[in-house]
């Protein structure tokens, strides 16, 4: 990794490129200010329950030059404007994280302008750095805590700057997402099922059905043992009344949704006790939960935290947050060789 000094008065437009699951992203940043987020989606998986990785990279393959020159169009900027190209090095799938890997440096080559790899988590947190232009935003203060759930990961974070990260707690098997996503599969909903969860619970009685929760010591998460007990409630329940999910969804999903966030939340609440760090934020895919979003509010006043609530264009994978990941990286002049390779796992 090249690491150079950067000094600049003119304004630094990032590309970010992202392609770490199933969403083709590009994204360009006039310094932290967006000025175009375009995002090609796969409907393709639907059909299969869950992400097809083999299908997933050939149609990045497809989307993903079509979506960069929109997303260059839409800032109203030319490619030989640009001061960088920073991409999802990983975590991720390995085959589409190579498209977009191929890619960024084949044009950083072409373009003779340097590279930037990019963590898909540490960039999921700082999107909350992701400024609109005309919109006022409070951006977070270091330290903070960050909670960082998606349907990959679910980890709490002390973010101490912008490169400086530390997971403290963590899941032990399945993520927050999964559990929603599994458990949206055991009530016969469709794919992504977490948002239809949600959908629901907005209209059911969150305290209708009990779950067992798993007890998991200190700051980590666990969440199999949830969707077990859904499992197995639901086989016993059925067993006496077939219609029963037909006729209890709302309160099921209610139900399930106020499990997941409250497991979420005794922990979050946990860190902030341990730490004293009160300045908490979300990020990743299930900060876009209401019954989460909600639940972390609630916090501003029962606790007096100071909470960051990423805006929803900004909460599942996109390339703004690669995009300023970027940036902060190209002032600090931190920079990758062309023999970078991308990694399916690993964390912050």
């Amino acid at each position: 990794m090249n690491r150079l000094i950067s000094f600049t008065l003119m304004p630094v437009y990032i590309l970010g490129i992202e392609s770490s699951c199933d969403d083709t992203s590009a994204s360009v940043l006039m310094d932290n200010v967006v000025l175009s987020n375009v995002i090609a989606n796969q409907q393709v998986h639907k059909d299969f329950g869950g992400v097809v990785p083999e299908l997933a990279s050939r149609a990045h393959q497809q989307n993903i030059i079509p979506v960069i020159d929109k997303a260059l169009k839409n800032a109203n900027i030319s490619k030989s404007e640009l001061s960088a190209i920073a991409f999802t090095r990983g975590p991720g799938l390995l085959g589409s994280l190579l498209v977009g890997t191929s890619f960024a440096k084949s044009f950083s080559l072409g373009l003779n302008i340097p590279l930037i790899e990019v963590n898909h988590l540490k960039a999921h947190i700082l999107a909350h750095f992701v400024v609109q232009s005309g919109k006022e935003k409070v951006l977070p203060q270091f330290p903070f805590l960050c909670l960082t759930v998606s349907g990959g990961h679910t980890q709490i974070v002390i973010v101490k700057s912008y490169s400086e990260m530390q997971i403290i707690g963590q899941t032990i098997d399945d993520a927050a997402g999964e559990a929603f996503d599994k458990s949206a599969k055991i009530l016969g909903l469709e794919y992504p099922g977490g948002p239809l969860i949600d959908k629901f619970a907005k209209e059911g009685n969150p305290d209708a059905f009990t779950f067992a929760k798993t007890n998991v010591p200190g700051l980590d998460f666990s969440f199999s043992g949830l969707k077990t007990s859904i499992l197995y409630f639901l086989r016993d329940k059925l067993k006496e009344d077939p219609m029963f999910m037909q006729d209890n969804l709302p309160d099921l999903c209610a139900s399930i949704q106020s499990a997941i966030v409250n497991t979420l939340m005794i922990k979050l609440k946990a860190a902030s006790k341990q730490t004293g760090i009160t300045e908490v934020a979300i990020a990743g895919g299930v900060s876009a939960n209401s019954g989460l979003r909600k639940a972390i509010s609630d916090m501003q006043e029962s606790a007096g935290w100071k909470v960051h609530i990423p805006e929803f264009q900004f909460t599942t994978d996109n390339a703004a947050m690669i995009a300023v990941a970027g940036y902060y990286k190209f002032l600090d002049g931190t920079f990758a060789e062309q023999t970078v390779t991308p990694y399916s796992r690993g964390g912050i």
